[in-house]
């Protein structure tokens, strides 16, 4: 919810909220506390919406916020042990598998909490501040449509429940997409309508606004092809005052958690809830495990300086890859040559010891990133949501997840109005914030260019700008290029060595390694497959189907 004294209560409050919550899949979606006791007063009421926000802080794999290792199940971020969410990304899945599970039932219990308060708050009305009352409702209408949000997206049909469900009510059917859409839009514009445009310094981020309402509806209504809707609230939302962040890299750090850029995140505080994220993603000498790995294709994907593919620029040299680079790559992966937590990173297996700058003067010590066993795969790491704060304790973070931010709605507008053939100004004065942040400063996009080359950009930029922030897997299917980009080799660094000339790269921003000479030296990480006839859409778990027998299954499960 928010760092301030009133996280310090969820403990308690969840012991009571969620005692009778473990059913869940008999009592489709969710039981819950008795409603003869809640809500009595506005302390309970409190507990109650705390439990619907913590509903969103689960993981599909042990440490990890589901956020950031959503993008293993896409073509630019790869888990090294053998995890059900990996099997999503090699398309070896099927409707048993436990990380899609996760995400099926964490985000219904959570739908199942909104509905209980909204189901049960009406007897403090006129009991508690209008204020309070009114609010608590748009926020739990809030966190019930970023649910159905991201289950359709994942799921595509699935049954729309707005009330507490008794045993006998738990058979119920999937709605199509359209109408959970439609439901997931109206809910958003009403409670955009009370919701507040900003909270007290103590509470940001973590709560409900005007704009997080409204930025989740825009990217709703993005993925969906409403291209109007889109635009409108995303324009909304630029009105309302959110700016980028100087600095791209601090975004991802503590010091970058009360950035006007971040709409809304999920939130953490040590002695309450914390996550591992720094462990798994950073270097072995930084004390890390180096599971979740970018491919050499992610590397490749980020334009030179002068704003062209490095198959384009003549400013790409393939002996000094990671030189007059868009900032963004350095930012958001760590890339040999660089530093991280105070140790030079090199994955040469010729580089047998790297310099530790933690020490006066530095010292050389052995390369455990080129050397051990189990050190990135690929080559190559990612620099996002790692703090060096966090270096003696990497298992137990309370960095913030960020869910969306402001550069995401700029984004949002550009597509929308792109796909709806408005291409104004606007559109370009959009994506030229993000690629203009004084830390990145990329050169802008001048007028000019056609629908087609506009839309390359904006999915181009999406993809430089978002990476690691499990986006990644609604973008290439919406477009649908997941059968093209999710099938074949995933591809890491050449062990000793750097490519010998730039791959081809594609209009979303894809390389092509066939023209590379020496490919054959490239580190093959894993043989994936993607089904274009199934794998658009995850597998409704096959307990469910056990259990519901009105649900149908997915194509192909």
């Amino acid at each position: 919810m928010y760092k301030g004294k009133i996280y310090h209560i969820i403990l308690g409050a969840f012991v009571l909220f969620l005692s009778s919550c473990d059913d869940y899949l008999e009592k489709y979606p969710l039981d819950g506390p008795s409603s003869a006791s809640f809500y009595s007063n506005e302390d309970e009421l409190m507990m109650g919406l705390l439990g619907c926000y913590k509903g969103l802080n689960f993981e599909a794999k042990s440490g990890r916020p589901w956020p950031v290792i959503l993008d293993v199940t896409t073509d630019i971020n790869w888990n090294r042990s053998n995890h059900q969410m990996q099997h999503i990304g090699n398309g070896s899945h099927d409707s048993d598998n436990g990380s899609i599970l996760i995400f099926w039932r964490e985000f219904y219990q959570t739908i199942g909490r909104c509905n209980f308060l909204l189901d049960n708050i009406g007897k403090l009305e006129g009991n508690i501040p209008s204020e309070v009352y009114f609010q608590s409702i748009a926020e739990a209408r809030f966190i019930r449509a970023i649910s159905y949000h991201y289950l359709v997206e994942l799921f595509g049909d699935v049954p729309l429940v707005t009330k507490t469900q008794t045993l006998d009510e738990s058979i119920i059917p999937r709605s199509s997409k359209r109408d959970v859409v439609d439901f997931i839009l109206n809910e958003l514009s009403e409670a955009a309508e009370v919701l507040p445009s900003e909270y007290p310094a103590d509470q940001y981020h973590g709560r409900a606004t005007k704009g997080a309402a409204l930025a989740i509806k825009a990217r709703t209504a993005l993925y969906d092809e409403r291209w109007g809707i889109a635009a409108e609230a995303a324009e909304e939302v630029i009105s309302l005052g959110y700016s980028l962040n100087d600095d791209f890299a601090e975004l991802f750090t503590y010091s970058g958690q009360t950035s006007n850029e971040i709409i809304f995140s999920l939130q953490y505080l040590k002695g309450i809830i914390t996550h591992a994220t720094p462990n798994y993603l950073t270097s072995r000498l930084a004390g890390g495990v180096s599971n979740e790995v970018p491919p050499q294709s992610m590397v490749d994907t980020y334009e030179c300086l002068d704003g062209l593919s490095i198959d384009k620029s003549p400013l790409y040299d393939p002996e000094n890859p990671f030189d007059n680079r868009d900032p963004r790559l350095g930012m958001t992966l760590v890339v040999p040559g660089s530093v991280l937590f105070g140790y030079q990173f090199e994955t040469n297996d010729d580089s047998v010891k790297v310099w530790n700058y933690n020490t006066s003067p530095p010292t050389r010590v052995k390369n455990l990133d080129a050397t051990h066993a189990y050190a990135t795969y690929t080559g190559y790491l990612y620099r996002k949501y790692t703090d060096i704060k966090d270096m003696l304790d990497d298992t137990n973070s309370e960095l913030n997840i960020s869910l969306i931010r402001f550069a995401e709605v700029l984004l949002i507008y550009a597509e929308a109005k792109i796909e709806e053939g408005e291409l104004d100004e606007s559109v370009y004065s959009a994506i030229n914030q993000v690629r203009g942040r004084s830390s990145v400063s990329m050169p802008p996009i001048l007028p000019g260019k056609t629908q087609a080359e506009l839309r390359s950009i904006v999915r181009k930029e999406r993809k430089y700008e978002l990476a690691n922030e499990g986006l990644r897997l609604m973008d290439i299917r919406r477009w649908k290029i997941a059968e093209d980009v999710m099938s074949g080799e995933f591809l890491g660094r050449i062990p000793n060595g750097y490519l010998s000339n730039p791959p081809h790269i594609d209009e979303n921003g894809t390389p092509d390694y066939s023209n590379v000479l020496n490919k054959d030296e490239m580190r093959l990480v894993e043989i994936r497959s993607f089904d274009p006839d199934r794998d658009y859409l995850w597998p409704i778990p096959n307990i469910e189907i056990l259990t519901n027998k009105s649900l149908e299954q997915n194509p192909k499960y």
